[in-house]
């Protein structure tokens, strides 16, 4: 299967004509550096290879170097049919710097090339024209006019992009740039020849942005969405998440009469409806920040969120772009590792790096859920606009924001500035403010919630077995007198400090897998301790056992700073090159986070 290569500026549209193209419905966002990975799919009878988005040939990342090189390898291959180059035409000159270039490269290597005028429908929407022909002539190679968002053109564009394919020697570029200086000088030109004006492009988004990134009022606005973000996990989550535990709650009554009594049906009551029940209950909140995060990146405030963030975030060794790390890690640490790439700095990157695993990621979240809905009353201020148990939440992640920051500044200052004297000036392109594409935001919403599941739950299923086989065992449901019981008092005393007894200790321990095991591991032993008795929801079961605030408190405090994921770690390792560092950071915040937690204990 031959391949077709397609490449483009970040922000210009191109993994939504992606998608369109293959049906996949990959990441669409509005920042620089969401897609650091090669992504493919089926096109006709090619494969089309998403490239990640670069500004130039020329690398200002690791990011970019990566999808550099990887550029030179496709068009080394013989596997490589034709490039599809995606322009902006809303902001055709930065575009075509990066086009001229890709078809000088495409011309050396004897490839194929066209060009996709993406985000036509805004340029008409500004009344403006461009015309495909003349443009293709000045640049010596087809050039198709479309919208991947409104899908204006694709059509047309499909049955050309399958012919070019198919006869691609049809489709060599007839002209070249003489060198880098000519690159920009031709695209300067082509820009005003053919494009919509700056001023008319801008002038809606510099009215916005005069609002938005207002030295006080923009300071002001973003801490209120960054507020309601984590609000909103609880308060619009809340009626999915009552629903689940309804269903759950209904399917093990209806579920258990069908079983006779015994070891079945103890098994599937307290192991897959006590521990994986518990576990699901808490995937609305997940689809919810996925839902939230998403409208910030897709309608290009998140660029904005990273230059607000800019200059209190260099008071603390770290850069604007650290903030979308940061943020990203607010879903997962694994991938926000990752996007660190785009840090120019190695020493800024670095410590992002490290500070990452403080952002309280989804995975956090059905255990802060779980002990906020035991510990705290679901008080409503402003009308049920806002309750106290959104606000706990807020300070959960907040805590971790700010331990972040102090660590940030610590490693800032034993690490020697002088060694990282290259470092790059704070550039970031601040791209139009969008509407967000509702389908591929819909499917993302859905994605995050199968790929939580998926990663979670055989985890959870294999945890919740164990520890419910050593709980039930050897007196069929004794929790006192099981494996166990016996293995978690062994370890008590460690966890005894806390306020915690050992069934707390043993869902901590097998937490390091994945954190949300800890919901369903202690949804497994409450269970089977309460097998007999009428209380629904595993807070329920908490509540009645008498866990006390210090405890409580304390044990958020824990997870809020632990790193308590061994992929994490795995990620650390293979990102800094350093097991020291990977392990370092598990045992420093593994102490910190007793140590805060001890103390709230002893306090409270």
């Amino acid at each position: 299967m031959k391949n077709i290569i397609l490449v483009g500026k970040p922000n210009s549209g191109k993994s939504l004509l992606f998608n369109q193209l293959t049906g996949l419905r990959q990441k669409v966002a509005n920042f620089p550096g969401v897609t650091v990975e090669l992504k493919s799919g089926a096109f006709d009878q090619y494969k089309l290879v998403d490239f990640p988005g670069t500004y130039s040939l020329k690398s200002l990342s690791r990011d970019e170097e990566l999808a550099i090189e990887k550029l030179h390898e496709a068009m080394l291959s013989d596997e490589t049919s034709i490039v599809v180059c995606n322009l902006d035409a809303t902001r055709l000159e930065s575009s075509l710097v990066f086009g001229l270039q890709v078809r000088d490269l495409a011309l050396q290597h004897n490839k194929g090339i066209i060009f996709a005028l993406n985000m036509i429908d805004e340029v008409q929407r500004f009344g403006h024209e461009i015309d495909t022909e003349k443009l293709a002539a000045d640049l010596g190679c087809a050039v198709f006019a479309l919208s991947a968002k409104t899908l204006i053109g694709l059509h047309e564009f499909k049955l050309a992009l399958i012919d070019a394919a198919k006869h691609p020697q049809e489709f060599l570029p007839l002209l070249h740039s003489d060198d880098e200086s000519s690159v920009v000088e031709i695209s300067r030109t082509l820009s005003k020849r053919y494009g919509v004006k700056a001023d008319v492009v801008l002038k809606k988004q510099n009215r916005i942005d005069g609002f938005l990134l207002n030295n006080l009022l923009g300071g002001v606005i973003f801490l209120t969405i960054m507020f309601l973000l984590f609000q909103s996990i609880f308060t619009w989550a809340s009626p999915l998440m009552d629903f689940v535990e309804l269903v759950l709650a209904e399917s093990a009554v209806k579920v258990s009469i069908f079983l006779p009594d015994g070891v079945v049906n103890d098994f599937v009551t307290d192991a897959l409806f006590g521990g994986v029940g518990s576990f699901l209950v808490f995937v609305p909140q997940i689809m919810v920040l996925t839902f939230v995060i998403g409208l910030l990146e897709d309608s290009g405030y998140l660029a904005r969120a990273a230059l607000i963030c800019h200059k209190p975030l260099s008071y603390f060794g770290l850069s604007g772009r650290s903030f979308i790390p940061y943020l990203s890690g607010h879903a997962c640490a694994i991938p926000a590792i990752m996007a660190a790439r785009t840090i120019e700095s190695p020493r800024k990157r670095l410590i992002t790096m490290m500070t990452i695993p403080l952002m309280s990621c989804s995975a956090r979240l059905p255990v802060y859920a779980l002990l906020i809905a035991v510990l705290i009353p679901d008080t409503h201020y402003l009308g049920g606009v806002v309750n106290l148990q959104g606000i706990t939440f807020f300070i959960l992640y907040f805590i971790g924001i700010l331990t972040a920051l102090l660590v940030s500044t610590l490693l800032t200052k034993l690490t020697d500035v002088d060694k990282d004297k290259a470092e790059m000036p704070f550039v970031l392109e601040l791209p139009t403010y969008r509407l967000p594409h509702w389908k591929p935001l819909g499917h993302r919403i859905l994605t995050s919630a199968k790929q939580f599941v998926r990663r979670a739950g055989p985890v959870i299923f294999m945890v919740s077995v164990v520890i419910w086989f050593l709980g039930y065992f050897p007196e069929n449901g004794v929790l006192q007198s099981s494996y166990l019981a016996m293995l978690g008092h062994w370890i008590e005393p460690i966890f005894e400090p806390l306020g915690l007894d050992w069934r707390y200790g043993v869902a901590i321990l097998v937490s390091f897998l994945a954190r949300e095991v800890f919901v369903g591991a202690l949804g497994t032993l409450f269970g089977i301790e309460g097998a007999d008795e009428n209380i629904s929801g595993l807070a329920a079961n908490i509540q009645a056992d008498g866990l006390t605030l210090g405890a409580g408190i304390g044990l958020m405090l824990f997870y809020v700073l632990a790193l308590q994921c061994v992929a994490t770690v795995a990620t650390l390792k293979a990102e800094t090159g350093s097991r020291k560092i990977a392990w370092g950071l598990f045992v420093a915040y593994g102490v910190l986070a007793y140590c805060l937690a001890w103390l709230a204990a002893s306090l409270l």
